[in-house]
């Protein structure tokens, strides 16, 4: 008989509740349970399953929760790359720059089908930017000042993961205008994103060449590991993220489209970006609160 193999699964609810964190524990059979925070998050060894299984178990015992099962061996990634619109941020930049346009609704169709793969990211992002031609630039901070709020849990989870050691890019499909913005909100060291070419203080419809997307996005995936993916934590919530999560050491779907999560290691429906920690293992006296 083959020994099975054992394997870390971790559980995170949306709320305290002590007892339905013990139901989701004792449905998944943890061994060895350590608490990471009270009421909310716990881990254990579990026999080979993965993070869908897992899902499904939890399911069937009628808990809400998020779940992620993977090796023991390094868990605690030395490397963090986010996405930006709809992960880090609860936005899509271009869509609110569209609103001043008085073009969203136009805008926002080409977004979701791009973000769904259903059409190329490259010749959606040039056909929504050419929308925007005459804007004014001075938009463009109206925008991040009125329209763009970080989501739970992304200044936390940079903030911490910086404070052991970890690098932390923002690679975004977006604009460099906006990830330089969120970056310096949320403590990110660096970020890459696409920019917005601009004349007498009006946008041109352009967008720099070439085009940030999702092999480019791969790429710096692995220029910040030297090679290693093994190393890294990916997030993102769309079909342009999906190189980079799938080649990720823990690649994480967030309140993503359906084949994004299908394909990723394990995926946050229900919590926020703290359960990104959680899924490596810190608790909560280690993570680092503003």
């Amino acid at each position: 008989m083959t020994a099975s193999l054992d394997q870390i699964a971790t559980l995170v609810l949306p709320s305290e509740d002590g007892a339905a964190l013990a139901d989701g524990a004792r449905a998944l059979g943890l061994r060895d349970a350590k608490t990471l925070s009270s009421d909310l998050a716990i881990e254990g060894i579990i026999e080979a399953k993965t993070s869908a299984d897992a899902r499904a178990i939890l399911a069937a015992a009628n808990v809400t929760g998020d779940v992620c099962v993977q090796p023991q061996a390094d868990r605690r990634k030395t490397v963090l790359v986010c996405d930006m619109d709809s992960t880090l941020i609860g936005q899509e930049c271009i869509d609110e720059l569209a609103d001043f346009a008085g073009v969203k609704a136009r805008v926002s169709e080409i977004t979701e089908r791009a973000m769904r793969g259903e059409i190329g990211f490259e010749g959606a992002l040039e056909e929504r930017v050419s929308l925007l031609e005459g804007l004014p630039v001075s938009t463009l901070q109206r925008c991040f000042e009125d329209r763009i709020r970080l989501n739970a849990g992304a200044r936390t989870l940079a903030q911490t993961m910086h404070a052991n050691g970890a690098k932390t890019l923002i690679v975004s499909g977006g604009f460099t205008f906006f990830t330089e913005r969120v970056a310096q909100a949320c403590g990110f060291a660096d970020h890459q994103a696409n920019t917005l070419i601009e004349t007498n203080d009006r946008l041109t419809g352009k967008v720099g060449y070439p085009i940030l997307g999702r092999e480019a996005k791969l790429e710096a995936l692995r220029n910040a590991c030297n090679g290693e993916p093994s190393r890294a934590l990916a997030i993102g919530d769309g079909a342009n993220d999906l190189a980079m999560i799938e080649a990720a050491g823990l690649g994480l779907a967030y309140y993503a489209k359906p084949a994004v999560a299908a394909a990723s290691h394990s995926a946050i429906t229900c919590t926020d970006l703290r359960t990104a920690l959680y899924f490596q293992g810190y608790s909560d006296d280690e993570i680092v609160e503003d």
